[in-house]
Formats: structure tokens, sequence, C-alpha cells
């Protein structure tokens, strides 16, 4: 038997999904896109939240759910939907059909200034809204679809790469604009963001590699809890 979601799945509604996750008893495939954040640069241990949720969901216990990790380090929104279909499309058991399941997590490669704090932004702020939305309309036409949030950065050590000046106050900015366009499209949203300023900056330091950007080894370990805790991905298990 396979798994199979409605052709259409823009036009059927989250609770839906739900009720349909919840009577699944075959194995997802899933895929994951996005940036370092999915990739795992910074946990040399674990491989990242992607990396160490998919060995979790190999073992005898679990629900045994398929998880392709298609992060790619440096990735912005619009080259995550340019490679979204032909990524998926070659892998495994993807080929000649669709994935259950499309896991985002990117936009913080969009936010930062470039070779000041007040410099140019990276991505203008319109451009990257237009391309948001792009990216959530395009990965809906295949399948249901959730968001990871990005991860507060440390601003004490900016510049990254000795050009990019990423700020709470930017990624704050685009993380609400991807927030309300994952609301108005009735996708599951991880503000991340949100989660982690709330306990504080040196909670967030001690999470961070030394470049003040990526997770370390605890920061992934800390990621991964906190996603393992949201209730979409609960439901899955």
């Amino acid at each position: 038997m396979q798994t199979i979601f409605p052709l259409n799945p823009t036009y059927v509604s989250q609770s839906e999904h739900e009720k349909y996750w919840s009577k699944v008893c075959q194995p997802l495939k899933i895929v994951a896109l996005g940036d370092s954040l999915v990739y795992g640069f910074g946990d040399f241990v674990g491989g990242g939240w992607v990396e160490r949720l998919r060995r979790q969901w190999m073992s005898p216990e679990s629900p045994g759910h398929v998880l392709y990790n298609l992060g790619i380090r440096g990735d912005r929104t619009i080259q995550v939907s340019q490679r979204l279909e032909r990524e998926f499309s070659c892998r495994g058991e993807l080929r000649n059909r669709l994935p259950d399941l499309i896991l985002l997590s990117v936009g913080v490669n969009d936010s930062p200034c470039l070779r000041r704090k007040d410099g140019k932004l990276l991505a203008d702020f319109a451009e990257f809204q237009a391309q948001i939305d792009h990216l959530l309309e395009l990965a809906q036409s295949f399948c249901p679809v959730m968001f990871i949030g990005m991860v507060p950065v440390d601003e004490t050590k900016m510049p990254f790469l000795d050009c990019l000046y990423y700020s709470h106050l930017n990624q704050y900015r685009y993380k609400e604009a991807t927030k309300r366009a994952c609301q108005n499209r009735q996708i599951p949203y991880l503000d991340i963001f949100d989660l982690w300023l709330a306990r504080g900056e040196d909670w967030i330091k001690e999470q961070l590699s030394a470049d003040g950007l990526h997770p370390n080894v605890q920061g992934y370990e800390m990621l991964l809890q906190d996603i393992l805790q949201w209730q979409p991905i609960v439901q899955l298990s």
C-alpha cells in the first residue's frame, strides 16, 4: 500500500492532513530542504537535527519514516525554490512519486547586511517576501509542508566571513514575513527564533558555534528536542 495524498494539497485543510496522518500505518517519505541549518553544519557528532531525526526514525521502535536531507550551505530562499522539484524527484523511493511531506527551513541567508551593519540587505525585503510566497506555493503544490524557523545568531560575533552582518532585528523581520506567509497557507511554523530568545542571550551563545551563526553539537541537540516536542511532528510518531 502506498501513502497517497490528494493531487491538490493546497486546497486540503491542515486538519484534514492531521486526520490522515493519525491513520497512517505506512512509513512516510519526507524531504527536508533548506540551508546549513538543514545540512547540519557545526554538528560534528550527530550531523545536525535532520540527521539525528533520520537516525531516530530508523530505530526499531520508531514509525520508520524515510527522511532525505537536502540542505545546502549558504542557500537562500530563491535557490531552494529553484532546486526543489529536481532534488526530490531523483531520490530513491521518491522516483516517479511525490513526497508525503516537505520540511522547509530557510531564510537566514536572505537577511544579512553587506559589508557593514547598516549596509545593503543581501536579499531585498520585498523581493524576499515574493520569493517566500513562491517557495511555499510551489512546495504545497506537491504535498503538505511544515516550516522550521531560524535560530537567532550571536551578534557579537559578526561579521560572518568578514562581510555579512546578521542581526536579530533583520532576522525578526524576515522570520515574521515567513511566519505570516505560512499562516496564510495553514502551513505549520515552528518559531525557533522566539523560542530561543525567550531563554536568554547567554543560553543562546552556549548553543552556537564559534562563528556565531551555526548551532554547535549541544545546539543541534536542543533544536532536535524542540522539534520533537512540536505537535505537528509528534503527530507523525
